[in-house]
């Protein structure tokens, strides 16, 4: 279990607020590592009042990472805020976002925002706060807003502290210290015998999330056997990923995306983390897979990469290719952002419509079958097998209405039944990927399998992929995810 400290210069700069067990001084700091427990989580909020160069409030940011407490600000957040050119590298993504919130807003004014923990009073800016608090992780965030002859910029991001507040400020401050981590105010709960916490990212709104809610608990109750405190967190709980040893994530994942930002961050806080950002970097993109399955030689459709600055010619494509063809957007899931073209005709409207969604395209080969295996692989290890049959009267297992969603049926089975060229095709598909856990799309004809993608946080939904394992399927992932936590900590 992690403990949660916040550190000031002097006991009377808290006395504004609740009094906690948990705020210390700076000179308490420097005492307190001889009475914390051995490998206990430390989370330093540091609100000293100088964070300057060589100053206590640089110090106590320093120590804390030399400590291997999980700190905000940390030192990299310091020297960033301290250097317009260091931050100013980070802000070229919100050019866009500033003019969209700030359009009614006349040029020549200047804004002057203020964040606590990445939350602000005015839900109109709660984006642009959220932005800047992953991207420089601090208790008190000022951003100073102009517009020049073409968009408005931030021109200066500074750090205020806790000792600067008028009484509105203070207030302000206190109610989003809490909402940011309630464990100042309340010690978390205690679960026996856990040796380990694991979160497991979801998003309660999402329509096909890769696991449902049984499946979920499932995990929960899979991890708690093994001795693992296992909770669900969203994406309002970024900052909170010190506090675990490892992160699952079950939502759908992309590149510019949350999810990607968490498990960048777990990554870099040490945690063990499934699937991992390289990992998502190179499943999340059709464009890549298709170079690496030739470049690896694993056994796919055929396949050409067309760009939107340079048309092919249509005819040599359907004389590689044939007809119907396939074409595919790079990022596209759940059999989104993928057409089936028949004939010349629609092929041309096919690619200039998704052209628009992006200047690469995938144009593959079809290849008719009843159903797609779907082939769970856990550290290169086959783990589950599915087939997913196609939707009545469609070519997909997904068809997408305007108001649902239908799919097809499904079988699970044991892998020792499935095909030995279908297994084969399945981890040669994923060895160069890494060794997480994937779920791997192949078709199946004339007895030679045939890769269509690797997906890199396969569905485990309850009845469906644990049909044949049952509860030991998430049993299996959660023993994978404790000895990972136990070989890192060793490595440690």
């Amino acid at each position: 279990m992690s403990q949660v400290l916040l550190v000031v210069d002097r006991p009377e700069d808290w006395s504004p607020f609740y009094p906690s067990d948990q705020v210390i001084t700076f000179d308490q700091y420097l005492q307190i590592e001889s009475q914390l427990k051995p490998d206990q989580r430390v989370r330093v909020i540091n609100l000293c009042k100088d964070y300057s160069y060589l100053s206590d409030g640089y110090y106590c940011s320093l120590l804390s990472e030399a400590r291997h407490h999980h700190v905000i600000p940390s030192i990299r957040t310091l020297n960033d805020l301290s250097n317009p050119q260091l931050y100013q590298l980070q802000l070229h993504a919100l050019s866009g976002k500033l003019d969209k919130t700030f359009r009614d807003i006349q040029p020549g004014q200047e804004l002057l925002i203020t964040s606590y923990f990445g939350i602000v009073s005015e839900p109109a800016l709660q984006a642009l706060a959220r932005f800047l608090f992953e991207r420089f992780p601090c208790p008190i965030l000022q951003a100073r807003i102009t517009r020049n002859a073409a968009k408005w910029e931030i021109s200066e991001l500074s750090l205020r502290t806790q000792q600067s507040l008028n009484d509105q400020e203070q207030t302000e401050f206190a109610n989003a210290l809490e909402s940011f981590s309630a464990r100042v105010w309340a010690p978390k709960r205690q679960t026996r015998g856990a040796r380990y916490d694991l979160a497991i990212l979801v998003d309660p709104e999402e329509k096909l999330p890769p696991s449902d809610k049984v499946a979920l608990k499932k995990f929960v109750q899979a991890g708690k056997k093994l001795g693992v405190d296992v909770e669900l967190i969203t994406s309002a709980d970024y900052m909170r990923l010190p506090e675990f040893d490892a992160l699952f994530i079950r939502e759908t994942t992309a590149i510019d995306h949350h999810t990607y930002r968490f498990a960048k961050k777990a990554e870099a806080e040490g945690l063990v983390v499934m699937d991992d950002p390289t990992s998502i970097l190179r499943c999340t993109n059709k464009i890549y897979l298709a170079d690496l399955f030739a470049t690896h030689k694993v056994p796919a459709p055929k396949t050409h990469i067309l760009r939107r600055e340079h048309p092919e010619d249509i005819d040599s494509i359907i004389e590689s290719l044939g007809l119907p063809i396939v074409v595919k957007i790079p990022d596209g899931s759940f059999s989104r952002g993928v057409e089936k073209a028949k004939t010349r005709d629609e092929l041309e409207q096919t690619l200039q419509g998704l052209f628009r969604q992006s200047s690469l395209l995938l144009a593959q080969e079809y290849i008719y079958t009843d159903y797609d295996w779907r082939i769970g692989v856990l550290n290169n290890k086959p783990l589950f097998a599915c087939r997913y049959y196609m939707v009545k009267n469609h070519w997909q297992i997904y068809q997408h209405g305007s108001s649902k969603t239908a799919s097809g049926g499904f079988d699970t089975l044991p892998t020792f039944e499935v095909p030995k060229s279908v297994l084969q095709a399945a981890l040669k598909a994923t060895r160069p990927i890494g060794n997480g856990f994937y779920g791997v799309d192949i078709k199946e004809k004339d007895g030679k399998a045939y890769v269509i993608e690797v997906n890199d946080n396969p569905n485990v939904d309850s009845r469906v992929e644990d049909l044949y394992l049952g509860s030991e399927l998430y049993m299996l992932i959660m023993q994978e995810f404790v000895r990972r936590i136990e070989e890192n900590k060793r490595g440690n």
